[in-house]
C-alpha cells in the first residue's frame, strides 16, 4: 500500500490515533513491536492557532517512529488550513483529518464526527487542507452520523475527488459511539467500488491477529488500523504481523517481558510530564492490560494500583504480583 510516495508494504498495520493514549513514547512502542505506520493523538486547528503549548507539543515527532502521521480536528476552514501549514512545519509523512470523533466535546460542537452533519463544510476543508500542505492529506471517519445515515460509499468517492491519499473508516457510526459490532460490510462495499483507486484502511474491533487476517481476506482493506486493543498490549502489533506473515501464532512473551514494557511505559511516561501526571496518563494502559486478566482474587491488589501514586509504588506492586500470581502468569500469559 503507498500513501503518496510512502510505501507501507502489503497489508499494512496501523496504530490508530487514539487521545491521551498515542504519545510518543507509546508510538515508538508500537512501532518497536511492527506497526507500519503510527498516528498522533488528535490536535485542535483552534489551539493550534491560538498557540496553546500543551497542543503543540503533541506535534513532536522522532525519526524512530516514522512513517508517522500528525491528525487535526476542527470545524473552521481557515483554522485548519492555516493548522496544517503549522502541522507540515513539524515534518510529518502525512497530514491526516479526523471527521470520526464521537465524543460529545468534540462532535457536539461540529468537529470530528460532528461534520458528518454538514457534508458541504466537511468536503470543503478537505479540499482546502489538501490545496494548503504538499504532504499527503488522509481522512478518517465513521459510517455516517447514525443508523439512518450511513453516507460512507457516496462521501468517499467525493472525499477521493477532494484529493485526499487514502480513507480510514472506522465500522460504526457517530450515533453508536464505541457500543455494539464495528460493521465492516460498508468498509467492503467502499473497497470493493471501481470508482475507489485510494487506499482504504479499515478499523473497529481488530483484538486479535486471527481477527485481522479475516478482515484483510474478507473486506479487500489495503490496511487495518488496530486501537483500543493496543492500549496496555502493544505488543498486539507483533502478534499480527507474525500471523500474517507465517499464518502461525506468534511465540508469547512472558510474563516478565509483558511487566518490563509496562515499566518502560512508566518511567517514559513520568519523564515526558512529571511523576503525578505521568503515573495518572499511564493508568489507562494498566487497566486494559490483558497481563492481569483472569487473575484470581485480584480486585484489592487490582484497585490498589490504579490508586498508587507513585513509581516506586507502582514498582513495588508489580514485584508483589510476579511473586504471588507467578505460577498462574507463567500458564496464562
Amino acid at each position: 500500500m503507498k500513501i503518496g510516495t510512502i510505501d507501507l508494504g502489503e497489508r499494512s498495520v496501523l496504530l490508530a490515533p487514539m487521545e491521551d493514549v498515542t504519545d510518543q513514547p507509546f508510538r515508538i512502542l508500537c512501532k518497536e513491536f511492527g506497526a507500519d505506520m503510527v498516528y498522533t493523538e488528535f490536535v485542535s486547528s483552534d489551539a493550534l492557532v491560538r498557540s496553546v503549548q500543551s497542543t503543540h507539543r503533541k506535534l513532536t515527532i522522532s525519526d524512530a517512529e516514522r512513517p508517522v502521521a500528525i491528525q487535526i480536528y476542527g470545524r473552521d476552514t481557515d483554522a485548519m488550513v492555516e493548522a496544517a501549514r503549522i502541522c507540515e512545519s513539524a515534518s510529518p509523512d502525512i497530514l491526516d483529518i479526523n471527521f470520526g470523533c464521537p465524543v460529545k466535546k468534540v462532535a457536539g460542537k461540529g468537529a470530528g464526527a460532528g461534520m458528518l452533519r454538514d457534508i458541504p463544510k466537511l468536503l470543503e476543508i478537505t479540499r482546502e487542507v489538501v490545496r494548503a500542505v504538499r504532504i499527503p492529506v488522509t481522512v478518517k471517519t465513521r459510517l455516517g452520523w447514525d443508523n439512518d445515515n450511513k453516507i460512507i460509499v457516496s462521501l468517499a468517492e467525493q472525499l477521493q475527488d477532494c484529493g485526499i491519499a487514502a480513507l480510514s473508516i472506522h465500522g460504526r457510526t457517530r450515533s453508536q459511539m464505541y457500543t455494539g459490532e464495528a460493521d465492516w460490510s460498508l468498509i467492503g462495499e467502499v473497497k470493493n467500488n471501481p470508482r475507489m483507486v485510494i487506499p482504504i484502511i479499515g478499523n473497529g474491533d481488530v483484538t486479535s491477529a486471527e481477527i485481522a487476517q479475516e478482515k484483510f481476506n474478507r473486506y479487500g482493506v489495503d490496511a487495518i488500523m488496530v486501537g483500543r486493543a493496543s492500549i496496555g498490549r502493544p505488543w498486539i502489533f507483533r502478534e499480527i504481523k507474525h500471523f500474517l506473515l507465517t499464518g502461525k501464532p506468534a511465540s508469547s512473551l512472558s510474563a516478565r517481558e509483558k511487566f518490563l514494557i509496562l515499566r518502560r511505559q512508566i518511567r517514559e511516561s513520568i519523564s515526558r510530564i512529571d511523576e503525578r501526571r505521568g503515573i495518572l496518563h499511564i493508568r489507562r494502559h494498566l487497566a486494559a492490560t490483558p497481563l492481569f486478566k483472569g487473575i484470581p482474587n485480584f480486585r484489592e491488589t487490582r484497585i490498589a494500583m490504579l490508586r498508587t501514586e507513585t513509581e516506586s509504588g507502582l514498582y513495588e506492586i508489580f514485584d508483589e504480583i510476579e511473586q504471588k500470581y507467578a505460577s498462574f502468569l507463567c500458564e496464562e500469559v
